[in-house]
């Protein structure tokens, strides 16, 4: 018997058994546009408050 059969069923044998790995927990792809998306609210409610403060600012040097 010579070893170019054996090492083909070898090769075989380990890409079958390598396809059999369980998979991990699938990854949360949407993490990270949410908290990004948590981000850019916090910000956009600092930046409304410190329009509405310049606003009153002037006004009341308007006045």
């Amino acid at each position: 018997m010579s070893a170019r059969p054996i090492l083909g069923l070898a090769l075989a044998l380990t890409f079958a058994l390598a396809g059999c790995k369980p998979a991990g927990p699938p990854p949360d792809i949407l993490k990270t546009q949410r908290q990004a998306l948590d981000k850019a609210k916090a910000v956009d409610g600092q930046v409304q408050k410190q329009a509405q403060e310049q606003m009153k600012t002037i006004d009341d040097e308007q006045k």
